[in-house]
């Protein structure tokens, strides 16, 4: 198998005839996903995702693909296909048409009413968007892309084949072959066969549940199981998922009918998301079993349903507000049910159990995949992705959307159905491949970040800032003033220690004033009259001292001033 390495430079200038993949998202993460499709001089970007920030990651709201090695070649870009609906497939979307608005949308109808909302929010207007359905092709010359059927856990979800003079490669997006999905529309395989009858050159196949043997279970085998938790509930049940997992919601809304309850939705992400689906015809909602968020105190606790977003802990959501008894309408009370109907996506585990325990501490009964049947992934399995492989038999395979331990599981399930091993690319955000005479193979490497937005601003924020955040959240802070006599160099004031996030008392610093005068003063004696020395070796003394002392890196800030 060929794997991206440390040395690659710089990618050649692309050969006539060859198709250049370039993924700048996606690969060794799960999120951000992005691929850049390259022939003749023209360029398709399929999905713009994003990241959610871990908990190494202060402050952070989002992060993005990195642009900058399409920054000046935006006029290239024919085209933005989108998979599905998902925001780590069209979270980004807004952010790179903020550098070019008039590139195309592509999608299904559901997708593109999901981007349309986030167009508005962002004050993006007439973006040019093609609808397109399971069965279409349409040509965004050079390319020629084939749109076919993929079950998944949102509706409308769509792989593409996408055809040019170079070859054809087949992008599944995120899949599974559930059989009995909740909307009636599989997986179509046999539009997947009829593709490798044809000839697959190269084929991006789903990762994210390839080190799970057999099958994806059945959506269909979560109904029950949210039957049993609302006959055994007496009190309010709280169900919290993706507001883009609008199954999920049906089967809610469905136990609601069947339960005697009415339904609200929580977040404001639910309930726009909701009414698009509604509008569009992918949600049935039951006359009058749905009620305003705003009205929920005129129901008792036993007639009530609340769907809310929040399943993965994040800290603003409505349901991490609710358990830290922060939200403005929901309390929790003793005998309440939560069902958290969704996977832990990596990375969120910590922040998820922090919201179980605070809604197991007010007295909630927390129903999980723990304990639980209450979801099912939207990801193809081991066994599915074989006959994936086996149906398509494409003459090379490049894993992506997955971390590396997924990469690597998915690369060997294709090796394992018969593709030569130096055919199957377990690659890196950035790694470039060039397909030539049938020949998939990595040529060069681009630069790929990680873009932060940080409230209102887009890649201002560095790693370096990211580290410093730490810091102050960890480990705190301590500013030393000095002020000196500019000709003598001797102190006039200070050192004055003020501290933060360290030590609440200041005698702590008793020990170290006297050192730190010493300090200066042998500095001044051999000639240290430059302010920024002085601040050195304060921020050495200080170092030193709270290392040995108190074992402990805080972020120290000395200022020296001239008098």
């Amino acid at each position: 198998m060929s794997h991206t390495h440390p040395e690659l430079g710089a990618p050649p200038a692309l050969q006539p005839g060859a198709l250049r993949v370039t993924p700048l998202g996606g690969l060794g993460e799960i999120g951000r996903n992005m691929t850049v499709f390259e022939y003749d001089g023209k360029l398709l970007v399929v999905d713009c995702g994003v990241l959610f920030p871990e908990d190494h990651q202060p402050g952070v709201d989002l992060i993005l693909p990195d642009f900058e090695s399409i920054r000046d070649r935006l006029d290239d870009i024919v085209g933005i296909v989108l998979t599905h609906g998902h925001e780590d497939h069209i979270g980004g979307v807004p952010y790179l048409l903020r550098e070019r608005g008039d590139i195309p949308v592509i999608g299904s109808k559901l997708t593109l009413a999901l981007v349309d909302s986030k167009l508005r929010e962002h004050r993006l207007k007439d973006i040019p968007h093609y609808v397109v359905a399971a069965g279409d092709i349409e040509g965004f010359a050079p390319f020629e892309c084939e749109f076919v059927a993929v079950n998944h856990s949102i509706p409308d979800a769509l792989a593409v084949a996408i055809r040019t003079p170079a070859g054809t490669v087949v992008h599944t997006g995120d899949f599974k072959m559930d059989q009995l999905p909740l909307d009636g529309r599989i997986t179509d395989l046999r539009a997947f066969a009829r593709l490798g009858e044809a000839g697959v050159d190269l084929l991006l196949s789903d990762s994210t549940n390839s080190d799970v043997p057999g099958f994806t279970t059945t959506e269909r085998e979560i109904t029950p199981v949210l039957d049993r938790v609302f006959a055994a509930s007496e009190q309010r049940i709280i169900v919290a998922c993706f507001a883009s997992h609008i199954h999920r919601v049906q089967q809610v809304l469905n136990a609601a009918v069947e339960h005697g309850r009415k339904v609200a939705y929580i977040g404001r992400s639910m309930v726009r998301n909701m009414a698009i689906a509604r509008d569009l015809g992918y949600l049935q909602v039951p006359d009058g079993v749905l009620v305003d968020g705003r009205a929920i105190e005129d129901y008792r606790p036993d007639e009530l349903v609340l769907v809310s977003t929040g399943s993965q802990g994040e800290p603003m959501s409505a349901l991490a507000r609710i358990a830290n008894r922060d939200h403005d309408k929901v309390r929790i009370e003793p005998g309440d049910t939560v069902v958290l109907a969704s996977s832990m996506i990596p990375g969120n585990e910590n922040a998820v159990y922090r919201v179980i325990n605070g809604l197991t501490r007010l007295g909630a009964r927390v129903v999980h995949k723990g304990n639980a049947l209450v979801h099912v992934s939207g990801h193809a399995s081991a066994g599915e992705l074989l006959y994936l492989y086996n149906i398509v038999r494409p003459d090379n395979v490049m894993p992506v959307h997955g971390e590396t331990r997924h990469l690597h599981a998915n690369a060997a399930l294709a090796a394992a159905t018969g593709v030569p091993a130096e055919r199957v690319l377990i690659g890196e955000d950035g790694m470039v491949v060039d397909l030539r005479d049938g020949v998939a193979r990595i040529v060069g490497q681009v630069d790929c970040g990680y873009v932060y937005v940080d409230g209102s601003t887009v890649g201002d924020i560095t790693d370096s800032e990211l580290k410093d955040r730490r810091i102050l959240g960890e480990e705190g802070f301590i500013s030393v003033i000095v002020v000196i006599d500019s000709t003598t160099g001797k102190i006039v004031s200070g050192p004055q220690i003020q501290a933060r996030g360290f030590a609440e008392d200041d005698s702590v610093f008793n020990d170290i004033r006297p050192r730190l005068e010493e300090a200066l003063e042998l500095a001044v004696r051999d000639g240290v009259r430059d302010t920024y020395q002085l601040q050195q070796t304060i921020r050495r003394t200080i170092g030193r001292w709270v290392s040995g002392a108190h074992r402990r890196r805080p972020m120290i800030v000395p200022i020296v001033i001239e008098a």
